[in-house]
């Protein structure tokens, strides 16, 4: 699969032991970045999305997608599929629709996210989406790594399902072998 050999090409698979944005821990981490910096691969990765969401066209009318890794992501299938596209950020810790976009009163949306590890952005995003008046009719993503989330009755679509091990802090095996733990990406989350 196309999507196969990009991971492999990217070495966007890490080892070691890495502090997540949700405060868990996990031995390996995918490194979005090295997905999203090549346009080439994202423009790959976003024909892929296009291509599974196109059958579901005529559903939404608009794609909203978290700063910043899944802006570029989100902007590129909103092109593919002739959508609206949005995006949310984080100001003063709180996911926020970025400032001009207009009303999302009645729009039917799709997030589009990079990685779902717990669900806790994207449903950030969702609430923040609803807030406005839209409503999410699904979620897409590249990798979910979660233990099958669902986030408000709606489980996240993706190109590619990995089960990845997390742990609470307390009970880390990494940190109990003295590992020492990465911080690695930035969502301007507050741990």
């Amino acid at each position: 699969m196309i999507f196969e050999k990009i991971l492999d090409k990217t070495s966007s698979i890490l080892k070691g032991h890495f502090l997540l944005t949700s405060g868990n821990h996990s031995e390996y981490y995918i490194e979005k970045i090295r997905l999203v910096k090549n346009p080439i691969y994202l423009n790959q990765i976003a024909k892929i999305i296009s291509k599974s969401l196109k059958k579901r066209i005529k559903e939404f009318d608009t794609i909203v997608s978290p700063a910043y890794g899944a802006i570029a992501l989100g902007f590129m299938v909103a092109l593919y599929l002739k959508k609206d596209f949005v995006f949310a950020q984080r100001k003063d810790d709180i996911m926020t629709i970025r400032s001009g976009f207009g009303n999302l009163s009645g729009k039917k949306v799709y997030i589009i996210e990079d990685i779902i590890t717990t669900g806790g952005s994207v449903k950030e995003v969702k609430d923040c989406v609803e807030k406005l008046g839209g409503t999410v009719v699904g979620i897409y993503c590249i990798v979910d790594r979660s233990d099958d989330v669902i986030i408000d009755n709606i489980r996240p679509e993706a190109i590619k399902k990995i089960k990845i091990e997390i742990y609470k802090p307390e009970d880390c095996p990494l940190c109990k072998k003295g590992i020492p733990l990465i911080k690695p990406g930035a969502s301007d989350k507050k741990i």
